[in-house]
């Protein structure tokens, strides 16, 4: 077995057992950023789910988008998705990166909602959602992740049993 195959098997068994996730503000007011963060306090404990945060896309598993997209970074967060290796989910957290909240009026400079630039899993509306609400977004998301990495693996008729 080559060392490359070895680590590949290795990444596929670590990953299997463990969720990244990638927090992205595209231009919001950093209220939701702050109710992430209090989702890795020892109240909520997100890592007990073996959740843990990453900041590099590549190598993360689901996308947190919070604040409305701004044209500034309509396209940097089209880059950042296609980063984030499959199967990948998105999560929208707050107001403004469910419906663009109070930065989308007419002659502002937001481009919408974060499901007008990319596809997106689940939606976490609030200004700003609680942290249980966050949790329970991100472990609601979980199943078809990993429904979604057997059949990658192979295990397609385990997976479309469950």
């Amino acid at each position: 077995m080559s060392l490359k195959s070895a680590l590949k098997k290795l990444k596929g068994f670590v990953r299997s057992r463990s969720i990244h996730i990638t927090v992205v503000n595209t231009g919001g007011c950093n209220g939701c950023d702050i109710e992430i963060l209090a989702c890795y306090t020892y109240r909520y404990d997100l890592e007990q789910y073996g959740i843990y945060y990453h900041n590099n896309p590549r190598k993360s598993d689901v996308l947190i988008v919070t604040g409305p997209v701004t044209y500034q970074w309509r396209d940097k967060l089209v880059k950042l998705y296609h980063k984030v290796p499959e199967p990948k989910a998105v999560v929208a957290v707050g107001t403004c990166a469910c419906s663009g909240g109070i930065f989308n009026q007419r002659g502002g400079r937001v481009c919408g909602p974060v499901r007008e630039v990319i596809p997106v899993d689940a939606e976490v509306p609030g200004c700003p959602p609680r942290p249980e609400e966050i949790v329970s977004a991100v472990v609601d998301v979980l199943p078809a992740l990993f429904r979604s990495w057997e059949l990658r693996r192979g295990g397609a008729r385990e997976a479309q049993e469950a």
